[in-house]
């Protein structure tokens, strides 16, 4: 008969499992290789899960590349995409990572994968973030746990990077950034807010927050809806005449109009006439396919801001098309060799989609503006771009809550450049908040997609590529290279750790100097 210290103790073993179990939830996976891609990748990259909310019920997907430059000392970028309901992955490959995906017409092999060279990964470490819960491959262990909000977005970020530091020690004291495009322009700012005063409360570990980028950042509804109308006029979408007619009978309220207001409500039908078949993300572009259905709550404005106007056939995107290389992520994320490579847990989500708009979630951030005031009064930087060919969240609209804030003017608008050319326009203001435009011409895409390359100081004046988070194009070569050879882009300033203002910097003089 064996003896009770022969016994395995059953509490002993409990214990052991629910350990085990902590400790694989917890686990990151090092991915050295990825299908599709050649040969081993040039970059350190991670993905992994970490649970939060009640009962850690809530598993965020994330995917994280470290700085190719100084992972010890450059920013940490914690990064999202859009929707709500858009997976981090879009921006690792089609905005600020690492890698893009070669565009040519699918033959029903899995997809190329290429490195990007002009990743913000090359002065920054990045976690790309699937959130909220139901986006990517984020997943709830329970019913209840699908379900999610602005506000739980807002908390489940700063408890997923308080869990991750932990896990990650090494980036404690490495400067963080929050940035977003889209619909995260709403989430972003208040995101901060919300790491700022638990940092205050005395939450651990703390998170050394510097500021937030955004990007076409959607800000406020009324503001960002109703600013289209102005800004079709100035790109001569409507005539001069229906532009006035529209202000007369809407009273700038173009959107949400008073249904007893006929006269209204026939002048906006007009101006849908004239624009339905615009493709709002950027208007030079063609107007595409989708790459996935897109079901019916995307025509919501408040859910969508890439359509809340016009519902096309859903066929698929042609090779001519940005949203094609949408389809050729799809179909490589269909691919069982790349879930195994990325360790997605088997069975914790079915089909994968680039942007899940049928989450169960509740938008109740009607207005970012007051998180925006309240990061500039505890003295964050903030960058806020805009390509100047966006219909969706027009400047037009952006400009006017950034002078809600009743800021004061530090360096008027001018214009910054680059390859001695003009590449937008930018403005600093008091409470170290930065506004830029960038200039986008036909065949190029507008922001968010691909960063520019610029030139960072080399000896003797020697220029080498580098790369700046603040996007324009990977098809132009732009150099802006200043006298001396020095650096000057709107990312240092933002950035850096100096007070010094931009009142040299981007001027024509500087850069056709003795460089």
């Amino acid at each position: 008969m064996a003896t009770s210290r022969n016994m395995i103790n059953p509490s002993f073993y409990v214990l052991f499992m629910l350990l085990h179990y902590w400790l694989q939830l917890a686990a990151s996976s090092l991915v050295n290789r990825l299908p599709g891609f050649q040969g081993p990748l040039p970059f350190h990259f991670e993905t992994g899960y970490i649970g939060v909310g009640e009962s850690e019920d809530v598993q965020l997907f994330y995917y994280f590349v470290k700085s190719e430059r100084n992972a010890t000392e450059d920013p940490l970028v914690f990064w999202l995409t859009g929707g709500p309901g858009c997976s981090g992955f879009s921006g690792l490959v089609f905005e600020i990572g690492p890698l893009n995906f070669k565009v040519v017409e699918y033959n029903g092999s899995l997809p190329t994968l290429v490195y990007n060279p002009y990743s913000w990964t090359k002065v920054s470490s990045i976690i790309f973030m699937d959130l909220p819960v139901g986006t990517g491959y984020s997943y709830g262990r329970t019913a209840r746990a699908f379900h999610s909000s602005d506000y739980l977005s807002v908390s489940h970020a700063d408890e997923f990077l308080r869990r991750w530091l932990k896990d990650h020690p090494e980036f404690i004291s490495n400067p963080l950034y929050v940035g977003g495009d889209s619909y995260s322009g709403l989430t972003v700012p208040a995101i901060g807010k919300h790491i700022s005063d638990a940092n205050e409360a005395g939450s651990t570990p703390p998170i050394n927050l510097k500021g937030a980028l955004v990007g076409n950042p959607s800000t406020d509804s009324t503001v960002d809806y109703n600013s289209r109308v102005p800004y079709a006029h100035r790109v001569g979408l409507i005539s001069d005449e229906l532009y006035q007619l529209l202000k007369n009978s809407c009273g700038n309220n173009y959107f949400n109009p008073d249904p007893s207001n006929t006269e209204c409500t026939k002048n906006v039908m007009k101006y849908y006439q004239c624009t339905f078949a615009i493709n709002p993300v950027h208007i030079l572009e063609p107007i595409c396919g989708f790459a996935s259905p897109r079901p019916e709550q995307m025509l919501n404005k408040r859910r969508s801001l890439y359509r809340d106007y016009v519902h096309l056939d859903q066929i698929l995107p042609t090779i001519g098309c940005r949203n094609y290389a949408y389809l050729l992520c799809k179909y490589w994320m269909d691919d069982k060799n790349v879930r195994k490579a990325l360790d997605i847990r088997e069975g914790s989500i079915g089909q994968w989609l680039r942007c899940n708009y049928g989450i169960s979630y509740e938008t109740n951030i009607q207005s970012s503006t007051e998180y925006h005031a309240y990061l500039g009064k505890k003295g964050y930087r903030i960058l806020v771009y805009s390509g100047d060919h966006d219909m969706t969240v027009p400047y037009v609209g952006t400009q006017e809550w950034i002078r809600s804030l009743n800021y004061s003017i530090v360096d008027d608008w001018r214009p910054w450049w680059l390859n001695y050319q003009i590449a937008g326009y930018t403005r600093t203001y008091s409470n170290r908040l930065t506004f830029a435009t960038l200039k986008v011409t036909e065949g190029i895409y507008s922001l968010p997609l691909f960063s520019f390359p610029v030139i960072i100081s080399g000896p003797s004046g020697f220029c080498r590529e580098q790369v700046t988070p603040l996007q324009s194009t990977r098809d132009l070569r732009l150099w802006p290279c200043t006298q001396g050879g020095y650096l000057r882009s709107l990312f240092n300033y933002v950035f850096s750790a100096s007070t010094q203002t931009l009142e040299s910097e981007y001027r024509f003089r500087d850069i056709i100097g003795n460089s």
